[in-house]
């Protein structure tokens, strides 16, 4: 089962979305997801002027030996571009296994352990109440976990919080809009969101909350310590991770659940995190953690010291790293929760799938392989559109996190 070809197709129906595919001699093919939001091009870039040569005769059945060849033989490792397109290639060959194989890729991974998969939605508001509102939404279409995100008294922009309540995507504009914000006004006004939501609510479902690397680790010690009453499921990267011991501070302060990972690319990463049990789960991803393989390695030492799962999944990953998420979602012991955000009717079209949504779970369906694929007529309806994320200042012009 040789590699006789590989494609690198960039597409953006509603949003810009990489996809690598890989055709066999045997006339199997595999897609794997390349998006590196607002920074597409460069992996595009990186699979087919270095990664597709090296790819054309090899076995396609040689998934952790390629893998490796590719990570150790560039000598150049890690990073988000570099894993980003192994990520493709492995996920790519995982689902030609599957075809080859004549079954999912969960039942490869050992079976399932659950019998669909929990994900959450995001519900946001100018103000509490609309954001009560859309928590109620939520929860009548059957969700189990909502996270919830307010606009902010005095702020113009808040993270996660968008016009259009359905498809929320924050890579908007030719070049980066500019917000503002303050860390003060934000920690004086949160608490009040989670308040309101339980107030109204109740406890009988879980509610999270994405801080998106705003806070010192100190005030994240104090913001997790305040809202311990509202028993958040998960605070999300409320502190910037490259410092990992910077989370220990965090961990003796406050006993609300930590959750981070979504900008990790590799079990370097999150090792002392993990291995001390600083965080309560880890959200690295399919596509950003160099495909099926190295996450699975991530989530297997995760599992060692109680770490659950809860794997980034936005829109800026496409419906292809959405099944591969389920597929390991499904099959590992220590799954959590998995993000999840409705794509387009566009993207659908581009990239029809076998997952389907009820009840507040996700199913990813009995097709061999992944169970999703790209049209390739209908990506080439929708050329690239260059779209950058926001920067964020703080009142008086600092670049801060965003």
């Amino acid at each position: 089962m040789k590699i006789v070809d590989a494609k690198v197709i960039v597409t953006c129906p509603g949003r810009n979305l990489v996809t690598l595919k890989i055709l066999t001699d045997d006339g199997l093919t595999g897609v794997g997801d390349a998006t590196l939001n607002g920074r597409e091009l460069a992996v595009a870039s990186y699979l087919q002027d270095h990664v597709v040569p090296l790819l054309i005769g090899r076995d396609a059945g040689l998934i952790e030996d390629t893998w490796q060849y590719l990570y150790k033989g560039a000598y150049w490792r890690r990073g988000p571009v570099t894993m980003s397109a192994i990520a493709a290639v492995d996920t790519a060959l995982w689902d030609i296994k599957g075809k080859a194989a004549g079954m999912p890729v969960y039942q490869l991974l050992g079976g399932p352990v659950r019998e669909g998969v929990t994900v959450y939605g995001h519900a946001n508001g100018e103000g509490v109440g609309e954001l009560l509102d859309e928590v109620g939404r939520f929860l009548e279409l059957g969700y189990k976990a909502v996270r919830v995100q307010a606009g902010i008294p005095g702020l113009e922009k808040a993270y996660g919080v968008s016009k259009d309540k359905a498809l929320y995507e924050p890579a908007d504009a030719a070049l980066p809009t500019e917000t503002r914000w303050s860390t003060q006004r934000y920690l004086d006004f949160v608490p009040t969101v989670f308040a309101g939501v339980r107030d109204r609510y109740g406890f009988d479902f879980s509610i999270l909350h994405d801080v998106h690397h705003r806070l010192t680790p100190l005030e994240a010690a104090r913001l997790g310590k305040r809202v311990e009453e509202y028993a958040l499921y998960w605070l999300e990267d409320p502190t910037p991770a490259e410092n990992q011991e910077a989370f220990r501070l965090i961990r003796q302060h406050t006993t609300t659940p930590i959750a981070v990972g979504e900008v990790f690319n590799s079990i370097w990463d999150c090792k002392d995190l993990i291995t001390n049990q600083l965080i309560d789960f880890i959200r690295a991803s399919v596509v950003h953690a160099g495909g099926i393989t190295h996450l699975l390695r991530i989530f297997r030492l995760a599992e060692l010291y109680q770490v659950r799962t809860g794997s980034h999944g936005a829109t800026d990953l496409s419906p292809v790293c959405m099944a591969a998420a389920l597929n390991v979602d499904i099959a590992v012991p220590n799954f959590g929760l998995q993000e999840y955000m409705r794509h387009s009717d566009a993207t659908y079209e581009v990239f029809p799938h076998a997952y389907r949504f009820s009840d507040g779970y996700l199913f990813p369906g009995d097709e061999p392989g992944l169970g999703v694929d790209i049209d390739e007529k209908a990506a080439a309806r929708f050329p690239y559109t260059r779209a950058y994320l926001p920067v964020n200042r703080l009142l008086d012009g600092t670049v801060h996190d965003w």
